[in-house]
């Protein structure tokens, strides 16, 4: 499971490092330690234009999305808190994840991931969940694989009115392997940069061919440090959040 992550580069530098060409100012999210479910997160996708959706050209967009997919069919949109991730096994089968898996894939920038793990106090004999931050070892970002979809309010009448509309997203988790591995069974899965383009390509629709892009992770490239338990706390936020300390 990925229920937390740290997302805190500018826009400028997304657009930069994943050739955007299409994102709004306007939109801009703040950095943050703390992703959290259901919060607004950067997400890169394409899309072809609005105006001609046949077209053979695409779009690629940096978009602010929340967490947690929410199913075009779902009654409800509370369900996308339940659905903050789908697992790289069956993501292709899933009703809720199999038409996204299809035409709707996104990369979901991060600059690391925090898992938690049981431990024994040594003086007490309780145990107690300790949270690890676990990035890239040389910092650089990571391109957490993701699906995205749109759910219509039936409440808002007309299509063309903002509210109408909400699309969110979930990142497709995998087996931990690397630091990860030692902390936690799974993690998010992130794709290398030869794989973007694959992904990302909307006309890309045939699920093996798709699921090839999703092996697992290299290991020898991720780092993990003991954090302080202040980030089981939603609210918090700030650089704090990922120092070191005392496991």
């Amino acid at each position: 499971m990925c229920g937390r992550y740290v997302s805190t580069r500018s826009p400028e530098d997304l657009v930069r490092h994943f050739r955007v060409t299409q994102w709004r100012p306007e939109e801009a999210l703040e950095p943050s330690w703390n992703v959290a479910p259901t919060d607004p997160v950067w997400a890169v996708l394409e899309r072809a234009p609005r105006e001609d959706p046949a077209a053979e050209a695409v779009r690629r967009e940096l978009r602010p999305l929340r967490w947690g997919l929410v199913p075009s069919w779902a009654k409800d949109p509370r369900v996308g808190a339940r659905m903050i991730n789908a697992r790289v096994e069956t993501v292709h089968v899933k009703p809720a994840f199999r038409r996204a898996f299809a035409r709707h894939r996104c990369l979901l920038p991060a600059d690391g991931f925090y898992e938690w793990q049981q431990v024994e106090d040594e003086h007490t004999g309780r145990t107690r969940k300790q949270p690890w931050f676990i990035h890239p070892e040389d910092g650089g970002v990571m391109a957490l694989a993701g699906l995205y979809a749109y759910w219509r309010d039936p409440e808002v009448a007309r299509d063309d009115d903002p509210a109408a509309w909400l699309t969110t997203c979930t990142i497709i988790t995998t087996d931990a392997t690397d630091a990860a591995g030692r902390i936690h069974p799974r993690m998010p899965l992130a794709l290398s940069p030869d794989h973007y383009d694959a992904w990302l390509d909307p006309h890309r629709q045939d699920p093996d061919e798709l699921r090839e892009l999703l092996s697992p992770p290299a290991g020898g490239h991720l780092d993990a440090r003991p954090v302080s338990p202040a980030v089981n706390d939603v609210r918090a936020d700030g650089p704090g959040l990922v120092a070191e300390a005392a496991p």
